[in-house]
């Protein structure tokens, strides 16, 4: 197989990624201006990225009696002090406003006998949320001056001298390479999964808290195009229910459920209570033979049984169904917890591209939002919609500056573009038509979550790594990374499964670099670090990390504090 057909698109804004971001990133540009847009989605937008099977709460919003300042605080806490309060501040003013938005599209938000939102702790509403994707993604596709090009899978972006002029991609439903040139980019792609060996091996390995099709892409393509990353070694750990991999905020939240051993001991306040404390704690008890852990939700209520059975149903119903098939209910057992593989993302922690309050990237000209995006932790949904507007509204003003301006692509900057979507039409072409490589995609991945697992902190190692490890951690991912060279594909859906573990590769060399760069013990297994286990105030900045001619610099900055904002020098 080979590549057939070309096509070269023109556009005013590139979205890379139709998600939660994407999707009200499109949504605000079309209320701001006529800009022609373009979505690229290697899904399709009506069930693509981190909604797609609904959620039951609206994570992140400012409840009544609170203010946009203590969301704040709260992430800043939750993070150990390592975040950007200013980009903070700007998703936190928006939370409401973008839940309003999506209520008047069609959104359930449950509302008490007064018609006030029905609160679920001091961040959270209650929301019927199983079709939140659909709508959103509905209300853009009758955008008149929106192109969807769904099932497109976008490998790299097109950067000369610190500015991108758009992207280059493929279909995976046949074989077109496209080339989109663009003004302005928006990086929405989402975090990466699928580094470390999950909790479920072999044909159960994607039941995973994050979504496993969400690879880094954004990550790679910036990291590889010279963008500045901040906060890798920031990882995420989820605390799930076992075997199912199903939320545990829905009981802890819901029903106020305890963290407890095995001896029926409340151990949280032990401790901490912040989310990294919350997965430590559970590892040291096993550690210490209290194992195993539990919610304890032996005791609630019928009615609390059934709304916890019905609350999984839009978004986990395998917890559900576990109930139903051990014929016992919440109330007559409690529910064991465990910790996931770690994720790169920065919806829940600071992980990502490194931006200003506009969420403009260190590269002119391209732009990021939700999960890809550093810096801002415990974003959430409505987070992500925020930053999306945020930077919608910022590539809209930037337009209009350089429509003022008379600016257009430059028959060099053209030729450029064209250049390099020859250069990866050939790779393209050279990996359909490889069939004797020694190894298949699948093997690669394995090896690479083997690697990262047992030298970068994986489960296998309850999350802790030292400096000897990473070191050998790196050497072997740069191996595998040679081996992806000669990796083949028998069709384009293979294709993309190739750039897949291309681009875990790329952000697992840069995470490691992150975690050997910290040397102390912030958060607890999130960057358990052996040689350096307890916390310093020296380590109160940033690690970033830039890519130049092919080798990773770590860099730090200072913290930017309450009432500061960082806006880029160039």
């Amino acid at each position: 197989m080979e590549i057939k057909n070309r096509k070269i698109l023109d556009t005013d804004i590139l979205i890379i990624g139709g998600g939660t971001a994407g999707c009200y990133a499109a949504l605000t540009i079309a209320e701001q201006s006529d800009a022609k847009v373009i979505i690229a989605e290697k899904a399709n937008i009506k069930r693509s990225g981190c909604l797609a099977a609904g959620v039951n709460a609206i994570n992140a919003y400012i409840v009544e009696g609170r203010k946009p300042e203590d969301y704040v605080d709260y992430a800043k806490k939750d993070a150990d002090g390592i975040v950007r309060e200013d980009l903070l501040l700007t998703m936190s003013e928006g939370l409401n406003r973008v839940t309003e938005k999506m209520e008047k599209l069609g959104l359930v938000i449950l509302k008490d006998e007064n018609g006030k939102y029905v609160a679920r702790g001091n961040r959270n509403i209650k929301i019927n949320g199983e079709n939140i994707k659909p709508l959103l993604a509905s209300a853009v596709e009758v955008l008149p001056n929106v192109t969807i090009l769904n099932r497109v899978a976008i490998t790299d972006y097109l950067v000369k001298e610190n500015r991108i002029y758009g992207a280059v991609g493929f279909s995976i439903e046949n074989e077109t390479a496209v080339e989109i040139r663009a003004k302005k980019v928006l990086c929405a792609t989402g975090g990466a999964s699928g580094l470390y060996r999950p909790n479920n091996p072999g044909f159960s390995r994607h039941k995973m808290w994050y979504p496993p099709f969400n690879t880094g892409s954004g990550y790679a393509m910036g990291i590889e195009s010279g963008a500045e990353m901040t906060t890798f070694e920031m990882r995420f750990i989820a605390l799930r229910c076992k075997d199912t991999i199903a939320p545990t905020g829905t009981i802890a939240q819901g029903v106020g459920a305890k963290q407890v051993n095995a001896l029926g001991e409340v151990y949280e306040t032990k401790y901490g209570l912040t989310t990294s404390q919350r997965v430590y704690g559970t590892v040291k008890e096993n550690l210490l033979g209290h194992g195993p852990c539990y919610l304890r939700t032996e005791g609630i209520s019928a009615e609390q049984d059934d709304s916890l059975k019905k609350a999984y149903l839009n978004m986990a119903p395998s917890q559900t169904l576990k109930w139903i098939e051990q014929g016992k209910n919440p109330s007559e057992q409690n529910v064991e917890i465990e910790g996931t593989e770690p994720y790169v993302v920065g919806g829940h922690t600071a992980s990502g591209y490194w931006v200003d309050t506009r969420r403009e990237s260190t590269i002119h000209g391209l732009y990021a939002a939700g999960d890809v995006a550093g810096g801002c932790p415990q974003k959430y949904v409505t987070g992500a919609m925020v930053e999306g507007e945020i930077a919608a509204k910022a590539m809209a003003e930037d337009l209009a500056k350089e429509k003022a301006a008379s600016y257009e692509m430059t028959e060099e900057e053209k030729a450029f573009c064209d250049n390099r979507f020859e250069e990866k039409m050939k790779e393209y072409d050279k990996i359909l038509t490889n069939q004797s490589g020694l190894y298949d995609t699948e093997q690669l991945e394995e090896a690479m979550q083997k690697v990262m697992d047992t030298y970068a902190g994986g489960i296998s190692n309850h999350y802790q790594f030292n400096e000897n490890q990473l070191n050998l951690a790196e050497e072997k991912i740069e191996k595998l990374k040679e081996l992806s060279k000669e990796l083949g594909a028998s069709n384009m859906h293979e294709l993309m499964f190739v750039y897949e573990l291309k681009n875990r590769l790329t952000v697992c060399e840069t995470l490691i670099y992150h975690l050997r760069a910290r040397k102390e013990t912030r958060w607890h297994s999130f960057a358990e670090n052996l040689d350096y286990p307890d916390k310093s105030d020296e380590w109160l900045k940033y690690v970033n990390t830039r890519k130049e001619n092919g080798k990773i610099h770590v860099l730090f900055r200072e913290l930017v504090k309450r009432g500061e904002t960082y806006e880029h020098s160039y």
